[in-house]
């Protein structure tokens, strides 16, 4: 059996661009090898999981309004992990109710 490792917190810092259409965050977690990272989001949330060789950096925040997951874009570089996800419109669900 695995020995489970310590879990840290990364420093997160997470912003709305000036328009209020998308949603940034920011993960410092240096040391993690890109392909290691674990990253998972939904339209209110996002957990993240990134392993080192002496610890393991874990996350996991729920969003003020709902994005859109699947057009997320995420680059790691230099130890930073940015993730650009845009806002969903409030009304991209919405039914139009027949009037009789």
């Amino acid at each position: 059996m695995a020995e489970e490792k310590i879990k840290v917190s990364p420093e997160i810092c997470v912003y709305v661009n000036e328009d209020h259409t998308k949603l940034t965050l920011e993960a410092a977690i240096p040391g993690v090898k890109k392909e290691d990272i674990r990253l998972k989001m939904h339209e209110d949330s996002f957990s993240l999981c990134a392993p080192r060789a002496e610890f393991e950096y874990v996350a996991a925040l729920a969003f003020c309004c709902p994005v859109k997951p699947e057009a997320a874009l995420a680059k790691y570089e230099n130890g930073l992990l940015r993730i650009d996800v845009p806002f969903k419109d409030t009304m991209e669900d919405a039914i139009r109710v027949k009037i009789q």
